[in-house]
């Protein structure tokens, strides 16, 4: 029986490792933005009026002091509490304590110095939790993204 001899250059190996590590460093924010936007798409549907103040809060941002350069990505998707502090009862529901009005412009008027008799039950119209069920396929456009990124394809 013959003698087999089998030569690798570790050095191309190496070298094609290097740079793939490059590009999924390259690609690894913008995959995370994929994931955030499915979610913040999910989101604003989710949102009975496209024209309130509720539906103009939510956004998606990449969060710096999450995130390591280089490696994992962080995307928050949340409502500006500022611009829209009645969000958490829109979520979760409340009682209404006061009489509530709408001016001929459309805002929602709360009359502080006007209880009511008996508080009324709103139930929550929630907006961020049923979002969760987009998780899946937020995972797979950050995947479709990632992927396209590191084999270098622009479609």
């Amino acid at each position: 029986m013959g003698t087999l001899t089998l030569t690798s250059n570790a050095a191309d190996i190496i070298a094609d490792l290097g740079a793939f590590a490059d590009r999924a460093a390259e690609a690894a924010r913008p995959a995370a933005q994929a994931m955030a936007q499915v979610l913040y798409e999910a989101v604003r549907a989710n949102i009975r009026s496209d024209t309130g103040t509720l539906y103009r809060s939510i956004y998606q941002v990449h969060s710096q002091d999450n995130s390591v350069p280089g490696g994992r990505q962080t995307y928050h998707v949340s409502w500006n509490h500022r611009k829209a502090p009645h969000g958490h009862l829109v979520e979760w529901g409340h009682y209404q304590r006061h009489l509530v009005t709408v001016d001929d412009r459309g805002r929602w008027i709360t009359h502080g110095d006007q209880p009511l008799a008996h508080p009324v039950w709103i139930p929550g119209r929630p907006f961020m939790r049923p979002a969760a069920d987009r998780f899946n396929a937020a995972y797979e456009a950050g995947r479709a993204e990632f992927i396209r990124r590191v084999e270098g394809r622009t479609e």
